[in-house]
């Protein structure tokens, strides 16, 4: 019988861009992961699923910040079983990312948010065991769009367009090998030229760029040439529950959220 595998550790991001958070503002709290989502927290739900599931064990928090950790009777109790290690968030989610991959110390690790309220044991376990199959140093997780799309046709997201599809986030990675660390700081660098379309041009490639604006690059292309940009291999997994798309940082996603686990009985979701 084949063995195993031990058990990976987990990174979920809980830090906000300069600034704050947009759901947070409108509800009046001091962090978008404390968001009430059908009753409790979007943070507690996204630890919760992961102290669930049998394929991991053990990580690192990365945010919210001091003053609200230490503020938020919440996040006590969210810690409290010391499972958990919490760290400060840095300037932004890559940089963030990478801190708490060093405190971690280990690969593969799994990578999400703290947002993630509509996370699931199932996709977990799935995403994870498909991911380390992947001959990749980074692996994302996609949710089809027209899954989404015919799921949540009132939500809007981001949506990635390649000649063979187009493709929502799941937020939903796994840190694979130690060399995905230079696809982390790549994003970082990427991430801090948002306001400068020029230098993120020359970053990604001018002709990388213009073929994906005229539909003209595959999936499989355009995580060919971005690793080759960000120096690691870079992989994808096809993930199909819809739900794996939404996150909770809009007061929009926070209802459709609630929605979703209303309708599904709660509970029943997270398995």
């Amino acid at each position: 019988m084949p063995q195993a595998r031990p058990p990976l550790p987990y990174v979920v991001l809980a830090g906000e861009r300069p600034g704050g958070n947009a759901l947070a503002r409108a509800r009046g709290i001091p962090a978008g992961v404390l968001a009430d989502v059908a009753g409790e927290t979007a943070l507690s739900r996204v630890l919760g699923v992961l102290r669930s599931s049998p394929g991991l064990k053990g990580g690192v928090l990365c945010g919210p910040v001091a003053d609200v950790v230490a503020a938020s009777g919440e996040m006590q109790r969210l810690l409290a079983p010391g499972d958990v290690r919490w760290i400060a968030p840095a300037s932004g989610p890559a940089a963030s990312a990478v801190a708490a991959l060093d405190a971690v110390g280990a690969c593969p690790v799994l990578l999400t948010t703290g947002d993630h309220a509509l996370l699931t044991v199932a996709a977990v376990e799935r995403f994870c065991e498909q991911a380390l199959a992947v001959q990749a140093d980074l692996v994302v997780g996609l949710v089809p769009h027209d899954r989404v799309r015919a799921a949540f046709p009132q939500s809007r997201r981001t949506v990635l367009k390649f000649r063979d599809g187009g493709f929502c986030g799941s937020n939903l990675f796994l840190v694979r090998t130690p060399a995905a660390r230079a696809g982390i700081l790549f994003w970082r660098r990427v991430e801090q030229l948002r306001k400068q379309p020029t230098k993120i041009a020359r970053e990604l490639g001018l002709w990388t760029l213009l073929r994906y604006s005229t539909g003209r690059l595959t999936l499989e292309a355009a995580l060919g040439l971005l690793s080759r940009r960000a120096g690691c291999r870079v992989g994808f997994v096809r993930i199909e529950d819809a739900r794996i798309a939404v996150d909770v940082d809009t007061v929009a996603d926070r209802d459709l959220a609630t929605s979703i686990l209303r309708a599904a009985g709660d509970s029943g979701l997270r398995a």
